[in-house]
Formats: structure tokens, sequence, C-alpha cells
């Protein structure tokens, strides 16, 4: 009898602990769950991803021509130049196109390919048909997806006929026999399986220029002067955008890399180098839709003008691609450069920088720019050429951001040389010349004087150069 009583309070004191099991229970069965779909889910999406890369492996080439006349090789070292091949391709005091000059990125250092017709090391084994797949796919001839440093998301939008006379130029250079170094990426990233899956979200093979528009640039060579319809607006379109690939920089990226909304030109990250390609569509910063036509083209072409000079990155960019323009072609490109929807206009909300701040800017100023810039940043010219250019309402000064204007402080350059330009002056580097305080504080009085109104620059923002 005394058993009974006792049995059914140890059963009633159990049955708050049986109850409180329940939810970790759904908690564990739960991560089990996850822990069996997430690999689910990813091998499903490798699938998905690796059964495009073998669709489009598949996909017939574009039919193409077998020309090696010199009218097409001339074609050919023209785009080529266009395209700036040279400026990637050729290693620093090395062989021109042999590759192996480092691309860095913050996913890791990409080392480019080599690009003249050596069997071993180059494209002597290669055909039209791979080089195209190359351009178009972004894979190389052994099946190997390229990593998008090499700007084939622009280039896809390149005719057949201009990567056959790029490739039917590149076949003609002296082989040179050297093989790149290994890329050197972090983890996932030097998977090919991880470039699969960001190829899958963001890298659609296509054409930009309809076959309209693509007849409509074709007829741009013939057009007058008074003719900037259709046809200089189509080629100054693909020139900008598949073989000049200004996107590539002028366009902002998301964290994985991929170019967001490359028409629209607003801007982005040279890499990690530490510059900024200023937005396009914004007359405040890079946008030249006040600029008559005439000087944009000759800007293109000079790198030069009274309203900016081309500086940091965008300087080797002029002295080795644009200024070989021809003149249709930097009238094509300056049409659709000032046709673009203009974006922004509106500068932030301006206020002066300490008094103590903008006492030493003005110092190191009078002491390092002043003979140079002038005591009102008017530039100077010399035997009637541009020297060193203006300051006051310099928009490259004025970016929002301070990054430009820091980089040149710091490490100084040149303008482009180019035929209109043929003496450029240059600027030294002050970075073992002038602390982080100082840099900041000259940088601020620039961006701060002469009816300049942009934000002070910080210490911090100096000590982050690159």
């Amino acid at each position: 009898m005394s058993g009974g009583p006792v049995g059914g309070e140890a059963d009633r004191a159990s049955t708050p602990s049986i109850d409180a099991a329940g939810p970790m229970r759904r908690f564990v069965r739960g991560l089990i769950g996850v822990a069996v779909a997430v690999p689910l889910m990813a091998v499903l999406l490798l699938a998905i991803a690796w059964g495009r890369e073998v669709w489009l492996a598949g996909r017939p080439a574009q039919p193409g021509a077998e020309d090696t006349s010199p009218a097409l090789i001339a074609r050919g070292a023209y785009l080529a130049r266009v395209a700036n091949c040279a400026g990637c391709h050729s290693p620093r005091g090395g062989a021109p196109l042999a590759g192996g000059l480092p691309i860095g990125t913050p996913f890791g250092t990409v080392f480019t390919s080599n690009l003249t017709p050596d069997a071993a090391t180059g494209l002597g084994r290669w055909t039209a048909d791979d080089f195209w797949r190359a351009m178009h796919h972004g894979r190389s001839r052994d099946g190997r997806l390229l990593y998008p440093a090499f700007p084939y998301t622009s280039y896809t939008a390149m005719t057949r006929e201009d990567a056959d006379a790029i490739f039917a130029w590149l076949r003609q250079q002296p082989a040179v026999t050297q093989t790149p170094p290994p890329h050197q990426l972090g983890w996932p990233y030097r998977w090919q399986s991880a470039l699969a899956v960001w190829r899958l979200m963001y890298f659609s093979p296509g054409d930009a220029l309809s076959h309209e528009d693509e007849g409509a640039a074709r007829e741009a060579s013939t057009a007058g002067p008074g003719q900037a319809g259709q046809a200089l607006v189509a080629r100054g379109r693909y020139l900008v955008q598949a073989v000049g690939h200004c996107a590539e920089c002028h366009a902002p990226r998301n964290r994985l890399g991929a170019l967001r909304d490359a028409a629209g030109l607003r801007g982005g990250w040279v890499g990690v180098q530490g510059w900024i390609a200023p937005s396009l569509a914004d007359p405040l910063a890079a946008g030249v839709q006040d600029w008559s036509e005439d000087e944009v083209r000759q800007w293109l072409r000079a790198g030069w003008s009274p309203r900016a000079a081309a500086l940091g990155p965008m300087a080797d960019v002029v002295a080795d691609s644009l200024q070989h323009l021809s003149d249709t072609d930097a009238r094509a490109m300056a049409v659709y450069l000032r046709a673009l929807p203009r974006e922004g206009g509106q500068r932030a909300e301006f206020s002066p920088a300490p008094p103590a701040q903008l006492e030493l800017g003005r110092q190191v100023y009078a002491k390092y720019c002043v003979d140079c810039h002038g005591d009102q940043g008017q530039g100077r010219w010399i035997d009637g050429q541009p020297a060193y250019p203006p300051l006051a309402g310099n928009r490259a000064v004025t970016l929002d951001a301070p990054q430009n204007v820091l980089q040149m402080l710091a490490d100084g350059g040149y303008a482009p040389t180019t035929e209109a330009h043929p003496r450029p002056f240059g600027m030294p580097p002050m970075r073992q010349v002038l602390s982080p305080e100082e840099l900041a504080a000259v940088a601020t009085v620039i961006r701060q004087s002469w009816g300049n109104q942009a934000s002070s620059v910080t210490t911090q923002e100096a000590l982050r150069l690159k």
C-alpha cells in the first residue's frame, strides 16, 4: 500500500524534466536539419553552376573569318591599344605582352597571362575560336574558368570580328617564353568551383549591341560633323562599354567583386591602389555633360585641359590607350559620355575645418605648393603650355571622398605624355616629407580655399593611405 503513493510522487516529480526536454529535442532536430540541408543546398548550387558551365562550353562559337590580311592586323593593333591590352599584360621592364604583371584585388593577387604567340606559355596553340571563347565566355583554351580581373565581363560584348582582329595582331608579335606566377588567392577564391558559383550569380555572356546598333556603329566612321545621331551614340557606347571596358574602374562593385550597374558608370574603387574612379554620371565628379563635344574629344586624346588633368591610374590609360583613338572614335565616345543621364550634382553639406588645421595647412601650402599652383590656386602655364593644374574650382580636388588628392600629395605623379601634351610636368611625392597630420591639413586647405567647399580631411584618412 505504501509503495503506491511514493511511486506516484516520483512520477509527478519527473514530469517537468520530460516537458523541458521537448524544446531541447526540437532545437537539436533543427540543428540536424540545417546540418543536412546546407551541404545538400551547396551540392545543388555547385551542380547548377557546373551544369551551366558545361552548357556554355558546348555552345558553338560565333562564325569567324579566317582572315590574316594586313588590313585586319592593322585594325587589331588599333583595337588592342584602345582595349589597353599591353597595359595589363606587359610586366614592368619586361617583354611586351609576356604577362606576369600582378593585379591586386581584395581577394588576393592575380598575375596576367602571356599573350605572345609562344607555343609553350602563350597563345601559340590557340585558335581564333579559343580566343573568342576567352573574350566572350571567360574560359581558357584548356577549359579553365578565368578570373574576372581579366575584364571578360565587359569584353563579352565585343563583336567576333573585332576579337578576331585583335587575335590576328597578337599572332604577329614576337613570341616570348614566360610562364606567369600562379595566382595568390585566399580560400575559397582559389577554387574553380567558387568561381563557377560566382559566374552563375553575376556573369551572363551576351552582346551589348543589337544587330541594328552594330550596323549603326559601323556607320559612325563615315558620319559627318553634324551627324551625332544613333550611329555615333552606338559606336561610343560600344567603345566605352565593351572595347574600352570603362566600367571595370568607373562602376561600383559589390562585396564579391561583381560590377553593379556597369552602364551607369557611377564610380568605383580602382583595385587596391587607393584611388577612386569618379562617377561619369555626376557633373560634379567626372561627368562631362556640361563640356562641349570638342572639349571631351580633346581631353580623351590629350589627358589635359583647363578643366582637368588625367592623373594616377587614368594617366596610364590615356598614355597607353586613349591618346591613340581615331578622331571619329574620340568623337563617338564624347557624344556617348555627354549623353549619360545626370546623377548627383549636389555637394555634401560643408563645414569649415578647425582653425588650427587650416593654419597648419596654409603653412605647408606656402612652403611646398605655392610656387607651382599659385597663391590663389590658379595653376601655372609655361611657354604657353599648361604645366601645373589649377586647384581652384578643380572638381578632382573637391570630390566627396578625399582619397585621390591624398594619393597625389603622398605619391606625386605625372599627367600623361601625349602628342597634344608632350611635356607634362610632374609633382614630387610628399609622403616622406610631410607627416600624416600635415598631409591632411594641406589637403583640407586645398579643398576649402579659393571658393572650394569640400569636407575636411582627417589625420586618420591620411594614415590609411596605400
